[in-house]
């Protein structure tokens, strides 16, 4: 039986391909398909798709530019985060006889901020403080405003006198791992941290001079050096957890300081060392 060429509509119309149950056997219609392409070329084509490497997606930018986080890391786990949770946890729970495993103390978030003093009022000094914040943590910091006005330091109500970053999750764990690892170490004579400067809460604050001990700030930068504060927020309870975590997480601590309250001296000056009558003109 031969087969009949039907022209399609230029309707565009479905047409019923194959034959009906209602249609004899002498009136089967059938479509004239094109020939389909030699095997060969069909191998060619799928091995050159398979050794082509998949285009890189880009990875999320600030209004700045800066890039940010890029989206195959943030679906990694750290690796500070399976060390606290492979290791960590099973020896803080069986030193301090832990019931549950929500009582194992963790690190909730982290708060870097830093002060600008008279560079708050200058846009470009602003922007460039803030840029370099967020290479140092990741994300994109918020200005920080005075609440009160104080005259003796020329601050209005409302005006901006630093910048701030809260940290969590991947983000918080990624720049602590960086500053145990390559800030402190590359501090000027570093001998390690003070265990005294926790606030009696399970939260332990930190201050750095410099922000260039960081590798995303190169010594070539000139200008003025701004500092940062670092405070580690946890979930411990007491001290002596919150310390017995941030040991075990790679802290380094300073050993030969004592654990005590610190008491300091007041600096005499010059003139509490002169009598009444000498030094006046």
């Amino acid at each position: 039986m031969a087969a009949t060429a039907v022209t399609l509509p230029a309707s565009r119309a479905p047409f019923p391909v194959g034959a009906t149950a209602s249609s004899s056997s002498s009136s089967r219609r059938c479509l004239l398909l094109p020939t389909p392409p030699a095997r060969r070329a069909l191998r060619v084509v799928a091995a050159a798709a398979a050794e082509a490497p998949p285009k890189p997606t880009p990875p999320p930018t600030s209004p700045s530019g800066i890039v940010l986080v890029d989206p195959a890391e943030a679906q990694r786990v750290h690796r500070l985060k399976t060390v606290y949770d492979q290791k960590v946890v099973p020896l803080i729970t069986e030193e301090f006889g832990y019931t549950n495993v929500h009582q194992v103390p963790k690190v909730e978030k982290i708060v870097v901020n830093c002060g600008l003093g008279a560079e708050a009022g200058n846009s470009k000094g602003l922007e460039a403080a803030m840029k370099d914040l967020a290479m140092i943590t990741g994300q994109w910091p918020v200005k920080t405003k005075a609440k009160k006005s104080v005259a003796s330091f020329k601050i209005r109500e409302g005006n901006t006198i630093g910048i701030a970053v809260t940290l969590r999750g991947r983000v918080m764990y990624n720049f602590l791992d960086r500053l145990i690892n390559l800030g402190l170490p590359r501090t000027m004579d570093f001998l390690g941290v003070n265990p005294n400067s926790f606030d009696g809460h399970g939260n332990y604050s930190i201050g750095l001079r410099d922000q260039g001990v960081f590798p995303e700030i190169p010594y070539e930068v000139g200008g003025k050096k701004n500092g940062m504060d670092v405070c580690i927020v946890t979930t411990a309870k007491t001290d002596n957890e919150a310390l017995r975590l941030l040991t075990l997480l790679g802290m380094p601590f300073a050993e030969n300081l004592k654990t005590g309250p610190v008491i300091r001296k007041k600096r005499l000056k010059r003139h509490h060392f002169m009598s009444k009558g000498r030094g006046r003109k």
